[in-house]
């Protein structure tokens, strides 16, 4: 009955560090926590998104999710602005929103901060299901895309809310997209306040660049 009982806990124990196992990605190491941060594409929402929030010319993202190593393969999960919050196979999502030219950025919590991706692996997946935030205003019943992640980790308060900001740095005034996307929506813009964007999880100290990638499908 021991042997047994040693059997199925090896057993099992060998089946997890397998699901967990880093899986290489177009020449990139993924592992569970990572983030992939799409580069920003210059024109309508995402340029306007990138006008706002830029904060150095590394940084230039318009779409944040996280990954997750499971059984041989990688899943992104993430708040899709097409399918709200979901967990589907990085191919998958690759095949369904980007072309081979779209860049991704792969970025990974610090070695200090590992032992905290399996609490926010299993947050994110309780936010799904949930629909796509369109206001931008941080709540509880639906979640936009860097929303999703700091939510994620908030257990370990990796990453901070800051008051957010719709003035175009060049004219010093109300971008001219957020006022009329905000119009449509009914509401004022919400100038000040707390959210996150992509570019600012991105200049995080607690995590680092692992590598890059294209929208070219893994197959």
């Amino acid at each position: 009955m021991r042997n047994l009982l040693l059997f199925v806990f090896v057993f099992y124990n060998v089946l997890a560090a397998f699901a967990q196992s880093p899986i290489e990605y177009q020449g990139v190491s993924i592992q569970s926590g990572d983030m992939f941060f799409v580069v920003n594409q210059r024109m309508g929402l995402s340029g306007a998104i990138n006008r706002v929030t830029q904060q150095n010319e590394e940084a230039a993202f318009d779409h944040v999710g996280m990954l997750e190593v499971d059984g041989g393969t990688i899943y992104a999960l993430h708040a899709s602005a097409f399918r709200g919050s979901i967990r589907e196979p990085l191919d998958s999502l690759l095949k369904k929103d980007y072309t081979d030219k779209t860049s991704f950025v792969i970025y990974r919590v610090h070695d200090t901060l590992q032992y905290s991706v399996p609490e926010a692996i299993n947050r994110a997946k309780n936010m799904l299901g949930k629909p796509y935030n369109l206001s931008y205003v941080v709540n509880d019943s639906s979640y936009y895309c860097s929303d999703f992640v700091e939510q994620s980790y908030r257990h370990v308060n990796l990453f901070e809310l800051e008051p957010m900001t719709f003035i175009n740095p060049d004219t010093g005034l109300p971008d001219t997209y957020w006022v009329r996307f905000y119009e449509r929506l009914g509401m004022e813009v919400p100038e000040g306040k707390l959210g996150c964007n992509p570019n600012g999880l991105a200049a995080h100290e607690g995590l680092h660049r692992v590598g890059t990638f294209t929208g070219k499908r893994n197959n």
